[in-house]
């Protein structure tokens, strides 16, 4: 059968095919066929074609078994003998499967009812005659489509899986602008080629029509996933307030940086193994500075510098032991340990200690309860300010340019303990998503139990604070649960098509300021 040829004659006798689902019944071919045709034909400008839809209405298969022999309700009441009933098992047993939903039907349609007795469940009649409305309908719908019966009983019908409806979509066929060529051997040019301008042929062509509606295709690129664009925004706020960035490569860290050197006890909850993922392979650092192991060692059994310690016996074992890092303030431990011996090189040639501003970005491993914020895994942005008689004021000042240059305003803080800091301060911001109040970050000044022992003079402070990136990001982004942003159930394609972290910033009152407004407040004390 040429389809294309039984379609053009329709066009040159009537100029329409009004549906070529029609015109697949008359020439007894499959409509999948002649939609294939008409949109070759389309695409060379031949015909023109509207799309149509129509919805089919068919009977299933225990439709048609009730056409047969009656709906469910009505097979149950013609099953009940009259008068006297049946034992419910009984008939469940001559019914066989229909029994179930058959008896929930009847008695929905108030067919049937049910005595109960000492012997048995008897069923009996409840009216003297029935109209089976069900099979009536589904015989009007086979014979005369769905509009046979009220949309309210089509749906009834639908519900109980007795009709499927379904989309059928065709076309309306005409002629098109390059009708006229449709059989003279003659095919529309898709391309105007070089060659057809420098040899003058294209004038003996006809050409496609171009859409100029149609979308341009995707050019393959890579995308960052959201963490990555805040981190870089993060990483840009720390270097505009002239923070310098640490080294952050070790995510296996010794017990020793990631707790002792924090003045953490090694009582504490947080370095049980259920809260910590400790290493197997290798198990133990060999390597520790032995004069700067020695004077933690003193701080936490026996304290000094006016602190009395934590009074235990502390163990050089313990603090040995590898485990995945818990927090970037082992990187932070590292790096002020460095700043002091670099402080001792620079005193003995007539130099000495000079203030810093310090960040990391990486990531960090916790033994944690997986929920909608938290995750076993994650990244934390840390940062710290050391110089000579810094106050929790000045904490304060930074925490509010800090964060102020995210957009996050309106900040709350509330006192809390850190083993490492005081005094210590949560960060609380509002989630637009979570409609509440979450924690997005901890701070403190740091104890001089951890400074001391590194060999800081004693007026010399530390300012830190930390929080994790995911939270940031989940406020940005109004993401709900952290799984959906970090983790092996992201979708994919919410990485491409997340737009750029366009966080709220301020280049005014840098606080990086953050010593010169402790002297400028020592010099006006001094002053009154």
């Amino acid at each position: 059968m040429d389809i294309s040829a039984e379609l053009k004659k329709r066009l040159d006798s009537s100029g329409c095919v009004e549906d070529t689902l029609v015109l697949a019944s008359e020439l007894s071919v499959p409509h999948t066929d002649v939609v294939g045709v008409v949109n070759s034909l389309f695409a060379k400008g031949y015909v023109t074609k509207g799309q149509m839809e129509a919805t089919q209405v068919s009977v299933s298969a225990e439709g048609e078994a009730f056409i047969a022999n009656g709906s469910a309700e009505a097979q149950v009441y013609n099953a009940v003998p009259e008068g006297a009933g049946i034992p419910q098992a009984e008939l469940s047993a001559k019914l066989g499967a229909i029994a179930k939903a058959g008896m929930s039907k009847a008695m929905a349609a108030q067919f049937i009812r049910v005595e109960k007795t000492p012997e048995a469940t008897l069923v009996h009649r409840n009216k003297p005659s029935i109209e089976d409305t069900v099979q009536a309908q589904l015989v009007a719908i086979k014979t005369s489509g769905v509009g046979a019966v009220s949309q309210a009983d089509a749906d009834v019908l639908k519900k109980r899986k007795l009709i499927s409806t379904s989309v059928i979509k065709s076309f309306k066929v005409g002629k098109g602008e390059s009708y006229a060529e449709w059989g003279s051997g003659k095919t529309p040019a898709a391309d105007l080629t070089p060659e057809m301008i420098m040899q003058g042929t294209w004038k003996e062509h006809t050409f496609k029509p171009v859409n100029l509606n149609s979308m341009g295709k995707d050019t393959a690129s890579g995308y960052l996933h959201p963490l990555m664009k805040v981190r870089t925004q993060f990483r840009s706020i720390f270097l505009e307030m002239g923070f310098q960035e640490m080294c952050t490569n070790r995510f296996v860290e010794s017990s020793f940086w990631n707790f002792d050197a924090l003045f953490q006890p090694q009582q504490h909850p947080a370095r049980d193994m259920h809260d910590t993922f400790f290493v197997k392979t290798p198990a133990r650092t060999p390597a520790l500075p032995a004069d700067y192991l020695a004077a933690v060692k003193q701080m936490h059994s026996a304290g000094g510098f006016g602190s009395t310690g934590w009074r235990y016996d502390w163990s050089e074992d313990e603090s040995r032991k590898n485990l995945l890092r818990t927090h970037t303030t082992a990187v932070s431990s590292r790096t002020l340990y460095d700043i002091a011996q670099l402080a001792k090189k620079s005193e003995a040639e007539g130099g000495g200690f000079k203030p810093g501003k310090y960040f990391s970005i990486d990531r960090v491993f916790r033994n944690e309860a997986l929920d909608a914020t938290h995750l076993a895994e994650f990244h934390q942005v840390e940062g710290f300010i050391i110089d000579r008689n810094l106050t929790l004021g000045n904490l304060l000042g930074v925490l509010q340019e800090f964060f102020g240059r995210l957009g996050m305003t309106g900040l709350k803080f509330k006192p809390t303990y850190n083993p490492y800091t005081e005094p210590s301060l949560e960060v609380h911001a509002w989630h637009e998503g979570l409609q509440r109040i979450v924690e997005v970050g901890n701070s403190g000044v740091f104890r001089p139990e951890m400074l001391r022992p590194m060999g800081f003079d004693e007026d010399v402070s530390v300012i830190a604070w930390g929080l994790s990136l995911e939270r940031p990001t989940m406020i940005r982004y109004k993401v709900n649960n952290i799984r959906d942003l970090f983790g092996h159930k992201v979708n994919v394609g919410m990485v491409k098509a997340n737009p750029i972290a366009a966080l709220a910033t301020s280049r005014a009152g840098c606080c990086g300021g953050a010593a010169q407004q402790a002297r400028a407040a020592q010099r006006r004390r001094h002053a009154g």
